[in-house]
């Protein structure tokens, strides 16, 4: 019996690396379709003798697109961007790059198709990053109907860019981000009057293990049944942003503050922070966080897909630590 291919693009990633192993290990040949095959070595040892292969193509060219997907049974497309840089930006790679996978997918007769979206998806969204997962999600369709999209809340795991980046900002700096919209509100009761600095703690999202969302590929890629439909990934718990930064300091032992910051000063930020070679933030990504990053409802999610998601008080402690105060230089120093 031939063994089944499957093309997983951007398989180096954070989400991609979890998804390679889970499909190696089901029996899969994987192609690692990246832009850096060298770099991406290390995913071979994840299969047995010839199992995963790295191969060069990027998204944004339709030729390497289509020698990529030739001859797959499957074709999961998981390239992102956070923030724009020079020819990658939002349309080349979510709207148009999509769209050459769809294409080709779909023209080399491929049977599935996996497409990572957003929860944030929202042709209406002040977001670009939005609006072009959204368009996205409209050219892919146009493109292979029957396609699956998965819209994840943000995703966590050991080599996550959101709890990771929040540990690190704990362990050099005193104060700790908190945007807010509805913060710095007067409140009287029978006692007195105070201000509310957080008010309801800044934007709402709701955190889904990287293992969970694999999981989750691989179910679809495996029952035809499961496949042609739109999800919303979300872990088993929503939490504001403020309980988001309380989180990371339970489980790193840092002590910073946390500082309320208006939306419109985060703006103000962004407009420098942009700037840096990776941003830290972007005026973009502010716009973003206006809206909650959960699951809305009247769509098949992780129940349909026998999925019990990971809570992440049970998976941070175990690599958030190394942001705790003995890893911290100016103590290795004094030891």
């Amino acid at each position: 019996m031939a063994r089944r291919v499957v093309t997983v693009f951007g398989g180096s990633g954070f989400i991609g690396r979890t998804l390679v192993r889970r499909l190696a290990a089901q029996g899969w040949v994987v192609r690692a379709a990246v832009r850096d095959p060298i770099a991406a070595e290390f995913l071979k040892p994840m299969g047995d003798v010839g199992q995963v292969t790295p191969l060069r193509a990027d998204i944004t060219d339709p030729k390497a697109v289509a020698a990529a997907v030739a001859g797959a049974d499957a074709v999961v497309n998981l390239v992102g961007i956070l923030y724009e840089s020079g020819r990658r930006s939002f349309d080349a790679v979510h709207v148009k790059g999509a769209a050459n996978v769809a294409a080709a997918a779909k023209a080399a007769g491929v049977a599935r198709l996996v497409h990572m979206s957003a929860l944030g998806a929202d042709k209406n969204s002040e977001s670009l990053y939005a609006q072009s997962k959204a368009a996205g999600e409209e050219a892919v369709l146009a493109a292979f109907p029957g396609a699956t999209i998965f819209r994840p809340s943000v995703v966590f795991g050991p080599d996550d860019d959101f709890f990771n980046r929040f540990g690190k900002m704990a362990m050099i700096s005193p104060v700790l981000p908190v945007f807010t919209g509805d913060g710095f509100k007067p409140v009287c009761t029978e006692h007195g009057c105070s201000i509310d600095l957080f008010g309801s703690g800044g934007p709402t999202f709701q955190p889904i293990h990287v293992g969970d969302v694999s999981g989750a590929i691989a179910k679809v890629l495996d029952d035809s049944r499961l496949a042609g439909k739109v999800y919303e990934l979300g872990g088993p718990r929503r939490y504001s942003m403020k309980e988001i930064m309380e989180l990371v300091l339970a489980t790193t032992g840092q002590r910073s503050h946390l500082v309320p910051v208006p939306f419109g000063l985060g703006m103000l930020q962004a407009t420098f922070l942009q700037m840096l070679p990776k941003p830290m933030l972007t005026k973009d990504q502010v716009r973003l966080m206006k809206v909650d990053n959960v699951v809305r409802g009247g769509k098949p999610g992780l129940a349909d897909l026998g999925i019990t998601p990971v809570a992440a008080e049970t998976v941070l402690p175990l690599y958030m630590k190394r942001y705790g105060k003995h890893n911290q230089p100016d103590a290795d120093a004094a030891a």
